[in-house]
């Protein structure tokens, strides 16, 4: 540290031997910190001589109070317990989360933009991939953290579960069961979940040899409909897999309620596997064996590198969460 240079908050952070997030929560929030890390920092600013900034200080403070969280479709039971992992860590220092669905065209994304730019939130956290990403790459918007899609090109720190693992441990699990004959429906062709998934899949059918089909490959939309009209192609068909991976629950279960219903016996006659493990994976007959991502913690996690950016810290660009394998009654040996 230069003698003519005023102190700043990093040398403070690097004197206390913590982080820039935290200097700044053990001036402004000092309840947040535990005591031997506040006495750490206090130690490091009366060495340095260090003085708050009081006018920048106030100017930070000119807060909403809130942070705006973007969700493709609300009805998708799957954002549920994300909301809630962000919601519990925001309630800890007194902000509001605000949820908007950005479902739909260009209207919609007009809307979010709006929302956006007039200072209506202090950060946003962004679940939709398929937002345009001028949308947030804009001097005007507060900061950005994407949480479990992700826009490519757009900066910010990502916070996302190990989308190809999941696909890695789905075809690893039909193919260790021993399937070869083995369908996959997708989300949408262009969603960076469909893409980092499939790409585990292939991985692994190349592994063992197996040739991925692509009249077995149908995109759906993430949802049960799309589920059951999959299932109807699937029936159509005259050669027939023999298992099913669905790129998410909603869809797993749609398909195999459809299957079902017209008399077909998951998983006797098909084995089916989806991804997210909602809570409807669980209670549907026979219970759906799936990829469990941890939602809640990616909702905590994604919230925590928000506040971390709003403190004026610099949180790691990519954050990947672990996944792992739920083995329910709907894949079967063969």
């Amino acid at each position: 540290m230069k003698n003519d240079n005023a102190p700043r908050v990093q040398d403070i952070a690097r004197m206390a031997n913590v982080s820039t997030a935290t200097v700044s929560r053990a001036l402004s929030r000092p309840d947040l910190v535990s005591e031997a890390t506040r006495d750490a920092v206090l130690k490091a600013v009366a060495e340095a001589g260090y003085t708050v900034n009081v006018a920048a200080r106030n100017l930070r403070r000119q807060r909403t109070g809130s942070v705006l969280a973007l969700v493709p479709n609300l009805a998708n039971p799957f954002f549920s317990k994300i909301i809630a992992g962000i919601n519990s860590v925001l309630r800890t220092r007194g902000l509001t989360l605000l949820v908007a669905d950005t479902e739909g065209g260009p209207e919609v994304h007009a809307q979010m933009a709006t929302l956006a730019h007039r200072s209506r939130a202090d950060g946003l956290i962004v679940l939709d991939g398929c937002l345009p990403a001028g949308i947030l790459d804009h001097p005007a918007c507060p900061p950005v953290v994407q949480a479990c899609e992700w826009i490519d090109g757009l900066p910010g720190p990502r916070v996302m579960a190990d989308n190809r693992d999941g696909g890695v441990l789905a075809a690893r699990h039909l193919i260790d069961l021993g399937h070869r004959r083995i369908a996959q429906l997708t989300g949408p062709a262009n969603n960076p979940l469909t893409i980092e998934r499939s790409r585990g899949v292939r991985e692994v059918l190349a592994e063992a040899g197996i040739e991925g089909r692509t009249d077995w490959i149908l995109e759906g939309a993430f949802s049960l409909s799309s589920g059951q009209q999959a299932a109807r192609e699937i029936l159509a068909m005259a050669d027939r897999p023999d298992a099913v991976l669905c790129h998410n629950d909603e869809m797993a279960c749609g398909l195999m309620g459809e299957l079902q219903r017209t008399g077909l016996d998951v998983p006797r006659d098909m084995s089916v596997i989806g991804f997210d493990n909602i809570d409807m994976a669980a209670h549907v007959t026979p219970g759906l064996t799936t990829v469990e991502q941890h939602r809640t913690a990616l909702g905590v996690c994604a919230a925590e590198v928000l506040l971390d950016l709003l403190d004026g810290a610099s949180p790691p660009p990519v954050t990947v969460l672990p996944v792992g394998l739920l083995v329910r009654g709907s894949t079967l040996a063969r």
